[in-house]
């Protein structure tokens, strides 16, 4: 048994394998290059043993550069300097993919990286760049197959005929054998990095292939993290292109058509309604939807209008969001019957037609009477209609003939390719949402180091008991963030993972994977809370192991516990679930309330949201002494934002927000529980009677706000008379101390 003692003897008696040892293990250049910008190594074979922790401080580097550096290049330059080193190769490139005049094609931008050279010295002038197409070579080929590739020339150029010496022609080096990676973007090539001439080797081996994917996924990562930011900067300032073309055209437009006002109407693209949608329908809670359709499907709904009018003498513009029903653009119905239709209407007259309802009196203030009509759909490159244009009123008095028809159905198809091109909206929205991903990984990874990681592991979980874990009066403030992150793990390990899962008493109305989904839809609820887009469920390694319908059925529940949590579509479900709760109730056997939730996918779904939504909110019904500091916590974090309204944008931020009310925040609460919270625990109280003390500690927690509020409104009723008080004018007395106004008998 090697003891301590026995290692510092056989050291000491044995100085020169000690000083070989601690060369080649920890020498000082190696630890300290993790840690500096310039790469100044003496030793770089050194590389070759690099320990463990050394290998985390690397990586640490690594991710601290790709956080903080705010150009792709110099990110890529610091991790291929550091794969040179620890590869033990000669140099290493980086190559850009992009297309010009539709030809794909590949061009230096980081050149002859070496351990030792700077950063300005590789990187390449446009001026001086070289470029091939990605048909050629072994960088080509790998761009083109997306495929690592190791390959000794010799034979590769042989047996496969990739290899071009057409770089080597241009710089005079001889490539012998090569390590080749490609970034990838959505399937496409963004990149393609490589290694060249292992030195002191014929070729780079299995193991240096694998430590060459290892760091190259730092290059994956910072080569898609600024590829999506430079998208999201295109797909910006392509829409705000289409936009001015869009206001210029329809601005343009009144001189050749000459009419007195028109007006745009856009049309909501939305094909498939949200689940949370469809819930009462489906509940027969209300009737589906017959009112009229475009030819592709969607239901006529338009989200906005655009009104041109020019017949005063100054000509205005409105934009209204959301327009109502009886708008005077809409209310004849003729937009609607195009949208439906996707004819083009010429009319004229219209107060003499019986089929639209024009208005035969003035539709404003402004005294405009509709007497000629021209309405016509706005067409997209998919030959969907995504907008209605109606203009009114020839200013000659003239109805509209085909030479305006003509006109105007080239201006709409001029606006169908530009803003209302939806395909724009949604590329900039994904775009958007993948930058935020991408933020978000980064952020992550610069956050947990292996060595937390390591510690996670080795950790002992605490049980369910000795954190309360499973007590309604649960607080987080006194634990840790290690013991955070160990209370979650126990979530698990109550729920049985590997065998079966539970929640509680209302596990009966679910299965196991509902009851798995729901849990792992609480961990992830709340990250960056982004509760409207579904990318978050794209890359769940916990459900790799699923089957393909068991996947979808964890994705959608995914969408409606997260979503669940916005409180826009808690107002919509409130009703269904206390329908539910209504029915239930007088129900005798718990058989029948089984039967009557279990065999319907909706009503599980309505509970199961509801149940998200009571764990969203729970902090109303801790201790008093957990209530207060988490009121405190999330009003001090709306105050900063009302202090940026107030200094920033110049404004006045609304009383929630404004930390002059901070005094009115029992009054708040005491609004905010009323209003919002005490719905959810009264119901589910009645519903599942192990609920309750969660209610009663809401209903605590209401009297103790309500005190503070009471409290603070008798000092302002004080101070109010006081004021009074100041304010009104003293009693006149007369000389001798007798009043003018008054006599005493």
């Amino acid at each position: 048994m090697v003891d301590k003692d026995s290692v510092e003897k056989y050291l000491e008696n044995n100085p020169q394998f000690a000083k070989e040892y601690f060369d080649k293990k920890v020498l000082p250049e190696v630890i300290s290059t993790a840690f500096t910008e310039n790469l100044e190594i003496k030793d770089p074979t050194s590389y070759k043993d690099v320990s463990l922790i050394q290998e985390a401080n690397i990586i640490f580097d690594m991710v601290k550069e790709m956080y903080t550096t705010a150009t792709v290049e110099k990110a890529i330059h610091k991790v291929l300097q550091r794969v040179c080193m620890i590869l033990n190769a000669d140099r290493c490139s980086y190559f850009v993919c992009r297309s010009r005049n539709g030809i794909p094609e590949l061009a230096t931008l980081l050149f002859n990286i070496t351990p030792t050279s700077k950063y300005e010295d590789n990187l390449v002038n446009p001026n001086t760049e070289i470029v091939f197409p990605t048909d050629m070579g072994v960088v080509g080929w790998t761009a083109h197959s997306k495929k690592i590739l190791n390959p000794i020339l010799s034979f590769f150029h042989l047996q496969n005929n990739r290899f071009s010496d057409f770089v080597d022609k241009q710089t005079g080096y001889k490539t012998k054998n090569m390590l080749s990676f490609p970034l990838v973007a959505e399937k496409e090539p963004i990149g393609v990095c490589m290694a060249l001439n292992k030195i002191g080797a014929e070729e780079f081996t299995k193991a240096d292939e694998d430590l060459w994917t290892k760091y190259m996924v730092f290059a994956q990562v910072i080569a898609l993290q600024h590829h999506t930011l430079y998208m999201f900067n295109v797909e910006s300032r392509r829409s705000q292109v289409r936009k001015r073309q869009f206001h210029k055209a329809l601005y343009t437009v009144r001189t050749y058509l000459n009419c007195e006002r028109y007006s745009v109407g856009l049309l909501d693209m939305t094909k498939e309604k949200e689940f949370y949608d469809e819930w009462p329908i489906k509940l027969g809670d209300v009737e589906p939807y017959k009112g009229p359709k475009t030819p592709d499907g969607r239901e006529v709904i338009f989200y906005k209008i655009i009104d041109y009018l020019l017949e005063g003498p100054k000509e205005e513009i409105k934009v209204i969001p959301g327009p109502p029903a009886d708008h005077w653009a809409l209310v004849s119905g003729l937009p609607t019957y195009v949208s439906e239709n996707g004819f083009i209407c010429n009319m004229m007259n219209v107060a003499a037609d019986d089929y639209f309802t024009f208005q035969k009196e003035p539709v404003d203030d402004t005294g405009f009477v509709i007497k000629n009509v021209l309405s016509l759909p706005i067409v997209n490159k998919k030959e969907e209609i995504v907008g209605i244009a109606t203009f009114y009123n020839r200013k000659d008095g003239k109805p509209f003939d085909e030479h305006d028809e003509q006109i105007t159905e080239a201006l709409t198809q001029f606006l169908g390719w530009s803003v209302l091109n939806c395909d724009t909206y949604d590329r900039l929205n994904r775009m958007e949402w993948r930058k935020d991903i991408a933020q978000e990984m980064l952020m992550c990874q610069s956050r947990c180091t292996n060595v937390e990681m390591q510690s996670i592991l080795r950790s002992n979980c605490p049980t369910a008991e000795s954190v309360e874990l499973l007590k309604f009066s649960f607080s987080d403030f006194p634990v840790t963030e290690h013991g955070l992150i160990m209370c979650g793990i126990r979530c698990f390990f109550e729920l049985n993972v590997v065998e079966k899962f539970k929640t509680g008493k209302l596990r009966k109305y679910y299965s196991d994977l509902d009851a798995f989904a729901m849990v792992a839809a609480a961990f992830c609820h709340d990250i960056d809370h982004r509760g409207t887009n579904n990318l978050y469920q794209t890359n769940l390694n916990i459900f790799v192991n699923l089957q393909k319908r068991q996947f979808e059925t964890v994705q959608h529940l995914f969408d409606v516990c997260i979503i669940a949590t916005d409180l826009a579509l808690y107002f919509k479900k409130r009703t269904m679930f206390q329908n539910i709760v209504n029915a239930t109730e007088p129900m005798e056997t718990e058989k029948e309330k089984i039967e009557h939730i279990s065999n319907n996918a909706i009503r599980k779904e309505i509970i199961m949201a509801m149940m998200m939504t009571g764990c969203d909110l729970s902090a109303i019904t801790k201790p008093w002494e957990v209530q207060s500091k988490v009121a405190l916590m999330v009003a001090a974090e709306f105050w900063e934002q009302g202090d940026l309204e107030r200094t920033v944008l110049d404004q006045q931020p609304i009383p929630m927000m404004d930390r002059n009310c901070a005094a009115e925040l029992p009054k708040m609460q005491c609004g905010f529980i009323n209003f919002v919270c005490a719905f959810v625990y009264k119901e589910f109280s009645r519903f599942h009677v192990e609920i309750t003390p969660m209610y009663d500690g809401l209903n605590e927690n209401l009297r103790n706000w309500k005190e503070l509020a009471d409290i603070h409104a008798a000092k302002i009723a004080a101070i109010e008379e006081e004021k009074k008080k100041l304010e009104s004018p003293p009693a006149e007395v007369a000389e001798g101390g007798k009043s003018k106004t008054c006599t005493i008998a």
